[in-house]
């Protein structure tokens, strides 16, 4: 994704090594005299341009926190906020100011997506915006030289959720105390802070200042900060310390080791240190809600945060809403509460089926129903299992002309008539015609209903059906049953197999459904025990030259393609199996080449050749994209976009509308008590 680095407004020397060097802007690279002309102009036109709203500020203090404030629980907002806040134009994103107050009301299907408020949440270090650009959010400004060079500066006077300073000591902390200390990494730095298998030089000059510097470039490491589950680099040292054994004794960690009823302090320092799912209410966050202990475990509550770095032009902090009021609740039963108007901000257990009952009770419901594209790169792909632990299984399913047959075997047309009134796209595994990298002739690429062609390539591969027999041999006698499994949490999924099973059947191959647990389907497949899964594409249907390629190529376990592959890139060799296949090894040949590379050109025509080879090897075979993901907003709650694109990553599903910014109408009567700010309730 390209990044857009705000300038910054500080009158201070770049950093060492940056004077004369490239430094990366909207419009380009600036270098030499003239850039560094460039650059003092753009600066001072940036001075320009923030003056004027800067003097008409007023920053004003939240409705819900006047009574804290009253009582001397909390400063006021003027002693809460950054020294230099991040303000929001809501004009000219096209929204209207908001007021302050009201709970979002939602369901979950099971308590550990309470990640909720982290993905709607968004705060992130760097995060995208609406362009799907990478900008600065908590960070104040970003500076970047050669893409290995990254200079982080902080917002002075920036506060944690609970009053606590947020300084680059937070990121020192990460760096030194968790992401390098053995017993809580046992595998060494996440592997988005290595390049070559090398850390950066890391270094702190001053309370709001972190540098990251690697020999070579690192295109991985802003994604990796505005991603939906973001690494959080910075952590509040102030909280964890004291359940780590470099700042706490072991006298003193023993009490809490048996309180919490875990092995030692690295359990006890991971169990309390939750900034995802945030289960720990104790735990300060940078998020605009806060988790707080009030409810039960099916009932989830998080709370304004007081000292949010975000402000609306006219001073008003943000977010506007007070709240996330979040049950949970089995997935069929959501459309039922979404109908009688018991939700306020509804995706999750709403599937493109439900539709007709989603439309039906709007009226009494008062909401309305959105449909939004998914933004992968497709809703439904089968994953052939090349590291299947079956020897028989894995030759053929290395067989190009296997996938190929089964890919043409696949009338994508009935799927989407039958499933999606034709509203999805027909097509395989690919980016979405959003992405700039997209092309219309790579799309019909063996993906076009052939029957005929299919059953001719299983005659070319041996695959022999017997006078009479409805379904084909393997070479060893048995019947050619391809067990797909599925986590069986979308209905149109298990209705699509059994379209497939219908075509499969008319080329000789029978097609048994297998559903499990999520959890559990991914532990099979990471085990190679699956021989085929149905899951969604790519998670970024709509990438551009710098985006990240590791989801084509075998670097990570989660392709289900090749997972023991991936694991052996992830481990460095120590779990999993290495590649032993020419085209795979091409693939991580090219995506290496991406990762050493910053001309835009040249990654353009390594995405694309990574495009043409996925296309003519079918190593997911994808059956829709585009399908409409259902959203359900009541009519009293505004900002919320008609359009847009569902999409994990990036992006954060509705993260990166920022609904810090939706707004109610008026504040509705049963929105639940705050609870105690800051405390866990005994």
């Amino acid at each position: 994704m390209r990044t857009v680095p705000v300038i910054s407004h500080e009158k201070r020397p770049l950093p060492p090594g940056e004077r004369g060097g490239p430094r990366r802007f909207a419009a380009g690279w600036v270098r030499g005299t003239r850039g560094a002309m460039l650059a003092k102009i753009l600066q001072l036109l940036a001075l320009l341009l923030v003056a004027t709203p800067a003097a008409a500020f007023t920053p004003q203090d939240p409705p819900m926190l006047a009574d804290q404030v009253r009582y001397g629980l909390i400063p006021p907002v003027r002693q809460r906020m950054p020294d230099e806040p991040l303000i929001v134009d809501l004009e000219a994103k096209g929204r209207e100011f908001g007021r302050s107050g009201g709970w979002i009301r939602s369901f979950i299907t099971q308590r550990r997506n309470s990640r909720i408020a982290v993905l709607y949440g968004y705060a992130r270090m760097v995060g995208y915006n609406a362009k799907r650009q990478i900008v600065p959010d908590i960070l104040k400004d970003l500076y970047i030289v050669d893409g290995r060079d990254f200079t982080l500066t902080l917002r002075a006077g920036h506060r944690w959720s609970d009053g606590a300073p947020f300084t680059s000591d937070d990121i020192r902390y990460w760096w030194e105390d968790i992401a390098n200390n053995p017993m809580l990494s046992p595998s060494g730095p996440p592997r988005f802070m290595l390049v070559d298998g090398k850390p950066p030089e890391v270094s702190f000059p001053d309370a709001v200042t972190a540098r990251f510097r690697w020999q070579e470039p690192n295109p991985y490491f802003l994604p990796a900060l505005a991603s939906a589950r973001p690494p959080f680099i910075a952590r509040p040292a102030h909280y964890l310390k004291r359940f780590h054994a470099r700042y706490t004794s072991e006298a003193e960690l023993a009490p809490l080791i048996a309180k919490y009823k875990v092995r030692n302090w690295a359990a006890l320092h991971n169990a309390l240190d939750d900034m995802f799912r945030m289960e720990n209410p104790d735990e300060p966050t940078l998020q605009p809600w806060m988790a707080i202990s009030k409810g039960t475990g099916t009932h989830l509550l998080f709370q304004r945060n007081p000292y949010y770095h975000r402000f609306d032009s006219r001073g008003m902090q943000l977010p506007y809403a007070d709240g996330l009021d979040v049950t949970v609740m089995a997935g069929g039963l959501i459309p039922a509460q979404v109908a009688t108007g018991k939700a306020d901000l509804q995706a999750e257990g709403l599937t493109f089926s439900q539709v007709p009952v989603l439309v039906s009770g709007e009226r009494d419901g008062d909401y309305r129903t959105l449909l939004w594209p998914e933004g992968k790169a497709a809703e439904i792909a089968l994953y052939p299992n090349l590291n299947y632990n079956d020897p028989v299984w894995r030759t053929l399913l290395r067989d190009v002309r296997f996938r190929r047959a089964l890919s043409l075997a696949i009338d994508r047309r009935i799927v989407n008539r039958s499933l999606f009134f034709g509203l999805a796209q027909e097509s395989g595994v690919d980016v979405l015609p959003h992405s700039p990298l997209y092309k219309p002739e790579r799309n019909g690429v063996w993906t076009g209903y052939d029957p005929k062609r299919a059953a001719a390539l299983l005659d070319e591969i041996g695959l022999k059906r017997r006078r009479g027999e409805l379904y084909r041999e393997l070479p060893d006698g048995r019947p050619l049953e391809v067990i797909v499994e599925t986590a069986g949490e979308k209905p149109e999924i298990s209705d699509a197999l059994q379209i497939i099973a219908e075509t499969w059947r008319d080329i000789g191959v029978r097609l048994l459904m297998r559903t499990v647990d999520r959890d559990v389907l991914r532990n099979r497949v990471y085990a190679g025990q699956t021989m085929m899964a149905v899951w969604g594409g790519w998670d970024n249907g709509i990438p551009d030259p710098d985006s990240s390629p590791e989801e084509l190529a075998p670097m990570t376990q989660e392709n289900f393609s090749w997972p023991k592959w991936g694991q052996y890139y992830q481990t460095s060799g120590s779990a999993g199996e290495p590649i032993d296949m020419p085209i795979p090894q091409e693939l991580m040949d090219i995506a290496r080449r991406w990762r050493h590379t910053t001309d835009e050109t040249e990654r353009r025509a390594l995405w694309s050749a990574l495009l043409d080879i996925h296309a003519d090897q079918l190593f997911a075979i994808g059956v829709v994209s585009k399908t409409p993901q259902p959203i359900a907003v009541t009519n009293r709650l505004l900002n919320v976009p008609d359009k847009g694109l569902w999409l994990w990553d990036p992006g954060a599903y509705l993260g990166v509308y920022r609904p810090d910014e939706f707004y109610f109408t008026d504040a509705r009567p049963a929105d639940p008590q705050p609870a105690g700010i800051f405390r866990r309730e005994d």
